[in-house]
């Protein structure tokens, strides 16, 4: 199961990655927003590698930005193989992107927190990252229904909604696929 998650994971998180790139590129021609090189730097510090200010990193940008999509793209595959489905569980993906990136950029120096940043760049880069978040969730849903419900909606299916009197599923049933 965790190769099925694995590979459906680095599928959901690569197309939510296209996705938010393609209305990135949308948004920046409409509004004249130039591109962010934020990820490029935040690469380079985390690996070591040779700042040079002044360039345009185009190619380790690339690699951040679909590098990380790709992976993160994993954790929402293994919400939905839990059973975590839907627009719901992608709005809560949503908040888990944004803080990835908020810890890696301002951990590194690279940037600054969202509460400094100007309200029309910060609306930009929200809007982006739930359309990250709910392709990705879209994609690894689709692909985890093939497997059929997950643990947590076989839970559900038990009596619907959240009840004290309803316990966990057989040990069997809930570690099973």
């Amino acid at each position: 199961m965790m190769k099925q998650v694995l590979w459906q994971g680095l599928v959901a998180g690569t197309a939510g990655a296209v996705a938010m790139t393609l209305g990135e590129k949308v948004e920046q021609r409409l509004t004249g927003r130039p591109d962010s090189h934020v990820p490029a730097r935040v690469l380079e510090r985390l690996t070591g590698m040779a700042e040079r200010p002044g360039r345009r990193p185009e190619p380790v940008n690339r690699v951040m930005h679909f590098g990380q999509g790709a992976l993160l793209g994993v954790l929402r595959s293994v919400m939905a193989h839990a059973g975590l489905r839907g627009p719901w569980s992608s709005a809560k993906f949503a908040v888990v992107r944004l803080t990835n990136d908020q810890i890696l950029e301002n951990a590194t120096g690279v940037g600054a927190p969202p509460a400094s940043w100007p309200r029309r760049e910060l609306a930009a880069d929200l809007a982006h990252k739930a359309v990250y978040a709910f392709v990705a969730g879209a994609v690894a849903d689709a692909l985890a229904a093939r497997s059929g419900p997950g643990p947590g909606q076989r839970h559900a299916a038990m009596r619907p909604g959240r009840r004290a009197d309803v316990g966990p599923l057989p040990r069997q049933e809930a570690c099973s696929r």
